[in-house]
């Protein structure tokens, strides 16, 4: 059974991404394909990128650094939970990905998006990123909106048509997260 984390992609005080993780968690935890764990960004306060090598090397020196890169290497797919800042993602979220390379490549990545227009353009720029790291990102994604998945835009309420989103959406990263073991497999 692969292992998928579902990454709360925000620190930013008020934020609405652990939220949002938890709901996609409680839906995951239904099923039996996969185990899933939550893995809040914030729990390790990377500062900016602050390695003296490039991440592709694997040449990781910080303490931050190895906890970090311990924790992503542990999974074989990935959920990210994002918001959408100024048509991105988060900062936070991006340093995240920044600061590891090897631990990433091979594995499966989903999207969870969430802002005024459903978080849609944060998921593009991930999805480049994402490529950039060697994952495979699936097709399916969860598009929540501020104006009719948040009461008032800030207490988290979501359709209940949305989960069978998310459903289909860890169909397809369990089904790549599956797969690619057998890439990682032959390294």
């Amino acid at each position: 059974m692969i292992k998928v984390a579902i990454i709360v992609g925000s620190t930013r005080p008020g934020r609405k991404a652990d939220s949002v993780a938890h709901w996609v968690h409680d839906i995951a935890k239904k099923r039996g394909d996969a185990e899933y764990d939550i893995v809040d960004i914030q729990d390790f306060n990377l500062p900016l990128l602050d390695e003296p090598a490039p991440p592709s090397l694997g040449k990781y020196t910080q303490p931050h650094t190895l906890a970090w890169a311990a924790k992503v290497a542990a999974y074989d797919a990935y959920v990210f939970v994002t918001p959408e800042y100024n048509h991105s993602t988060s900062g936070a979220l991006k340093n995240a990905l920044d600061f590891v390379y090897g631990e990433w490549n091979n594995k499966a990545a989903g999207f969870v998006g969430y802002g005024s227009a459903g978080g849609v353009r944060a998921v593009e720029q991930l999805r480049l990123i994402a490529a950039e790291l060697q994952m495979a990102t699936v097709r399916a994604q969860v598009q929540l909106f501020l104006a009719t998945d948040f009461e008032k835009y800030t207490v988290f309420k979501p359709d209940p048509s949305k989960e069978k989103t998310v459903s289909t959406l860890l169909d397809q990263v369990v089904s790549w997260g599956t797969a690619l073991q057998t890439v990682r497999a032959k390294k």
